[in-house]
């Protein structure tokens, strides 16, 4: 999980220095352990994990809804279905078309 959450890049926005860090990280189920926790408040995050063992009431599912939908989005264009291309470059540059026809999809569903 660290090493996931160091590699997020700076975050440009107001002025000043990039944020490198979220303020809360949502995680599911397969995160919940002490150990997580702690190394996350340790860095400055307030972990909002669900925990094993509890009903799907925590109010996770309202955030993740938007990145599953998104996933399944990226899903509906065949050709990143199954990563085909051997070079990693070339998928991050159909995930980047993905990204631009999502995005003009869903502005223009809203005009």
């Amino acid at each position: 999980l660290l090493p996931l959450v160091e590699a997020i890049p700076p975050v440009r926005g107001r002025r000043g220095r990039p944020r490198r860090r979220p303020d809360a990280l949502y995680a599911d189920r397969a995160y919940d352990s002490d150990k997580h926790r702690d190394e996350l408040r340790d860095t400055g995050i307030d972990p909002k994990i669900a925990q094993r063992g509890t009903g799907h009431g925590s109010g996770l599912g309202v955030i993740r809804w938007v990145v599953e939908r998104t996933i399944a989005w990226y899903h509906g264009m065949r050709r990143l279905r199954i990563r085909w291309e051997r070079r990693a470059d070339i998928h991050e540059a159909f995930l980047g078309l993905a990204t631009c026809i999502i995005c003009f999809r869903h502005i223009k569903t809203l005009c």
